[in-house]
């Protein structure tokens, strides 16, 4: 087996507060960590160079964006997917509101994949049903579903090739991998990658680095690891929160990794054990992770 690496030194870039900071996604053009508190209704853009974070207010939570091809970017919001121009710009929607008339549900995670379609899931907010979903988000717009019967659709990451795809059902405590064809972004061979242990935290967003080892926060473990392609825990690094909610790779070499995290939920005695929960966490990585693919569309 092998050996576990060392801990690299854990540091607060920003002492955000996020009731449910999520989806952080690194801009190498603007040298910009653009991050979602989903709670909140905010898009956040974070310069590390001078500690500056910029923050949109929107009318619905978006769950998640994609930058685009085009400029702009494409948001993942309560009711469904819509475009902005740029950072000033207001969100115009793009396509079916698929869940416009589904209070309980809306857009959760996702991750552009290598031939610019957009990979989401879906959230029951309200358990009420496993009526959650991966769908697809093909670049002329029009949204396919894959697979349901879930409650929360997460952790979506692709390898740099493209053939592998990995996503979980956060509550089953399970990593879900699959083999992805590159041209019809058909996937096939779901299997579990990695089953957690119930009550040691369950596995929120996650993502692919360079040598196809996959990095997953742990919400409630307090941690986030990293795996390798077969599935072996190779490296642990704890956090001072107990609620990380997604881990993703920025600065030049993308060599740093940045981790999201969650205050709401926490009563007053954890949050007093907890004063940085909410808080956007960095770390030196040896291994680089992959450079954000924009959506096509």
């Amino acid at each position: 087996m092998t050996s576990p690496s060392p801990i690299p030194p854990v540091s607060t870039a920003l002492d955000a507060r996020a009731a449910l900071g999520e989806g952080p996604r690194w801009h190498a053009a603007e040298r910009r960590l653009y991050w979602v508190d989903i709670l909140r209704n905010e898009l956040h853009r974070f310069d590390p160079a001078t500690g500056k974070d910029e923050v949109r207010l929107f009318p619905q939570p978006i769950g998640c964006f994609a930058f685009r091809e085009a400029g702009g970017l494409l948001l993942a919001m309560k009711d469904g997917l819509a475009t902005m121009a740029d950072w000033d710009a207001e969100p115009t929607p793009y396509g079916d509101q698929i869940f416009a008339e589904k209070p309980d549900l809306r857009f959760n995670d996702g991750r552009t994949d290598p031939a610019g379609r957009f990979w989401v899931g879906s959230v029951n907010m309200a358990k009420s049903a496993h009526d959650a979903a991966l769908y697809r988000v093909d670049t002329d717009g029009k949204i396919s579903f894959i697979e349901g019967d879930m409650l929360t659709c997460n952790a979506a990451a692709f390898t740099a090739d493209g053939t592998r795809f990995c996503h979980a059902d956060t509550p089953s405590h399970a990593l879900r991998a699959y083999d992805v064809d590159p041209q019809s972004g058909t996937l096939s061979n779901r299997h579990i990658f990695h089953q957690f242990e119930h009550g040691t935290g369950r596995p929120d967003g996650g993502s692919f680095d360079a040598e196809g080892c996959y990095w997953s926060a742990l919400f409630e473990g307090g941690r986030v690891v990293r795996l390798s392609p077969d599935g072996e825990l190779l490296q642990t690094v704890p956090l001072p929160v107990s609620r990380p909610t997604m881990i993703a790779f920025g600065g030049n070499d993308l060599r740093t990794a940045y981790v999201t995290t969650a205050r709401a939920g926490l009563d007053e005695v954890a949050l007093e054990r907890q004063p940085f929960a909410g808080a956007l966490f960095t770390f030196p990585v040896d291994v680089p992770g992959l450079a954000e693919v924009p959506f096509g569309g």
